[in-house]
């Protein structure tokens, strides 16, 4: 009973995502999935501002009654341990903090497998798709039947 409306962009940061967010919580919004964080990671962006991003779209979308998935991502160790770390953590502080589900790290089991990748070695080809939307579906799906049952938000339309 849903429609799944991708509103990711190719190659954007948490702050495009922010930038994005009165469009994709427009309509009869039911669940977000949040799974932005790789690009700021990829680029060496400021953990901070990755986290104040989030925390805002989370925030927004919470107020308007949406429930909320996190997907979390994890930095390539090109700027040390400290920022993969403070990076890593960031994902389960939010999804703690608001209290919503998180699927650890959206890529589990493809990264490292050429037969899952593309030449960028970085993104999924079909085969690793399939495991992601397999890891996706775990976390998702308890999500479906609650989203179902709740009324329906009066937020525009698309």
């Amino acid at each position: 009973p849903f429609e799944v409306v991708n509103a990711g962009v190719s190659g954007d940061t948490s702050a495009g995502g922010l930038s994005r967010l009165e469009w994709s919580l427009s309509g009869d919004v039911r669940i977000l999935v949040v799974e932005l964080g790789a690009n700021d990671g990829l680029r060496g962006l400021p953990v901070a501002a990755m986290r104040r991003n989030l925390e805002e779209i989370i925030t927004r979308a919470q107020a308007r009654g949406i429930a909320v998935l996190l997907v979390g991502m994890e930095a390539l160790p090109n700027y040390g341990e400290s920022y993969t770390s403070e990076f890593r953590a960031t994902f389960p502080a939010l999804a703690k903090a608001h209290e919503i589900p998180l699927m650890p790290f959206y890529l589990d089991g493809v990264p490292g497998k050429p037969e899952l990748n593309i030449s960028d070695g970085i993104h999924p080809n079909p085969a690793g798709a399939v495991i992601v939307a397999n890891n996706l579906w775990r976390t998702l799906e308890p999500m479906l039947t609650p989203a179902a049952n709740a009324p329906a938000q009066a937020t525009g339309s698309r």
